[in-house]
């Protein structure tokens, strides 16, 4: 067991299995499973159940930076496993959703709350700490997590309600993130042994206030605002657009298993590729594909070039999230990692929502998605120039790294070391 915790891969591990169970498979793509019970049952309308959902999302964004910050001064382990085992209750406390507005916004709202100890936050800050020279591989495998956890959470959630009803459907999720996030982090969630070991990277870097008064932070999050609004903003409404199209629903809905496939696709293509080329020409790389994937949910009619539309979306999103992880500690450090990202990731969220409305409310006023999709295009393209704009790294992979060396020992200590894998 002793030889399993020196091999950093396990953490790399552990931060996957921890977002399979993360914020956004749990509490955002089990909706559209639990709406219709929840709502037949309770004798609520959907839009007020919907509207809990939103309140979720608006406490999540808000929490995210200062549980960033948390991570940064007091630890993963110390802030994580205390708020997952509440997160597993809180998804648990689920099944005792009443119809009434404040018990629904009140559990709701707590999950939210707690939930932000379940974005990638924690767990890329970590990975970014102990890894140099393959952090973006390091990161891009961790990640995938995500998209493994949109494909897998889903369908465990319809095969419980199914089964055992709704109820029991959150207390088994609640049971999965105690499963999957809270025994993994326990044994093998750690930073890195600083004192001893004087890891590359580890402590340098810019404060919180002085990355917020860098142009190039409001730089980035433009770009990557931009990005995930005309991304996610498609894939929200790709279905319905499939269909509109004359796609048959089982296809369609297939549809967005292969751009979950896609996702893990890309996480990993992009992290192995970010170790060997400079982040700006990963990015403009990783926002063509979905560029070319909206021209063909845009023109195309018949069902083949549609679909791999929506996979080339998939693309897009699985890139864009190990840039974010990867640019923050290049050109901020790791200083205030937790933090950085933590802003980062709130304005992720915002963009996450507003591109399904933008593409709603284009469909409601245009009876067309062609009007959004336009939209979606042009962002793209400001975000390939914003991303192209970007200088050198201020934090580079340090120069013992390129020779394959991921930690300076410090003078005198050969007796021991941590294995890359």
């Amino acid at each position: 067991m002793r030889g399993l915790l020196r091999n950093r891969w396990w953490i790399v591990a552990a931060g996957a299995l921890g977002m399979t169970v993360g914020q956004g498979p749990i509490t955002i793509f089990t909706l559209g499973v639990f709406l219709k019970p929840v709502t037949d049952d309770l004798g609520i309308d959907r839009g007020t159940f919907s509207s809990a959902i939103g309140l979720l999302t608006v406490a999540a964004a808000v929490v995210t930076p200062f549980v960033g910050r948390l991570v940064d001064r007091f630890g993963v382990r110390t802030v994580l496993l205390p708020m997952i085992l509440l997160f597993a209750l809180a998804t648990m406390a689920l099944s005792r959703l009443q119809p009434s507005l404040p018990v629904l916004y009140l559990l709701f709202g707590v999950q939210g709350v707690l939930s932000t100890c379940q974005t990638p936050t924690a767990y890329v800050k970590t990975i970014s700490a102990w890894f140099d020279r393959t952090r973006g591989l390091a990161l891009g495998i961790a990640q995938t997590g995500v998209g493994l956890g949109v494909a897998l959470v889903p369908q465990l959630a319809a095969a419980l309600i199914a089964g055992h009803g709704w109820r029991t459907a959150y207390v088994g999720l609640g049971g999965a993130i105690l499963a999957l996030a809270l025994l993994p982090v326990a044994l093998f969630l750690r930073e890195p042994p600083a004192a001893r070991w004087g890891v590359v990277a580890s402590g340098a870097g810019v404060s919180l206030a002085n990355a917020w008064r860098s142009g190039r932070f409001w730089q980035l999050n433009a770009c990557f605002f931009l990005a995930v609004t005309a991304i996610n903003g498609t894939l929200a409404h790709a279905v319905a657009l499939l269909t509109d199209r004359g796609v048959p629903l089982e296809a369609a809905t297939g549809a967005m298993s292969l751009a979950g496939i896609a996702v893990i696709v890309g996480r990993v293509i992009a992290g192995f590729c970010l170790d060997r080329l400079h982040g700006r020409h990963i990015a403009v790389a990783s926002f063509c594909f979905p560029m070319l994937g909206i021209a063909l949910l845009a023109f195309a009619r018949e069902p083949a070039p549609l679909l791999v539309g929506a996979a080339l979306c998939g693309l897009g999103v699985g890139a864009e999230v190990d840039l974010i992880a990867y640019f923050i500690g290049r050109y901020f450090g790791m200083r205030a990692y937790g933090a950085i990202y933590g802003l980062f990731f709130a304005v992720f969220t915002i963009g996450t929502g507003l591109g399904p409305f933008v593409m709603g409310l284009a469909f409601d006023r245009a009876h067309s998605y062609g009007p959004a999709l336009a939209i979606f295009e042009a962002a793209l393209l400001s975000a390939s120039g914003l991303a192209l704009r970007l200088g050198p790294y201020r934090y580079p992979a340090h120069a013992a790294a390129a020779h394959g060396a991921e930690y300076l020992r410090p003078a005198g200590d050969v007796a021991s070391g941590t294995k890359e894998g």
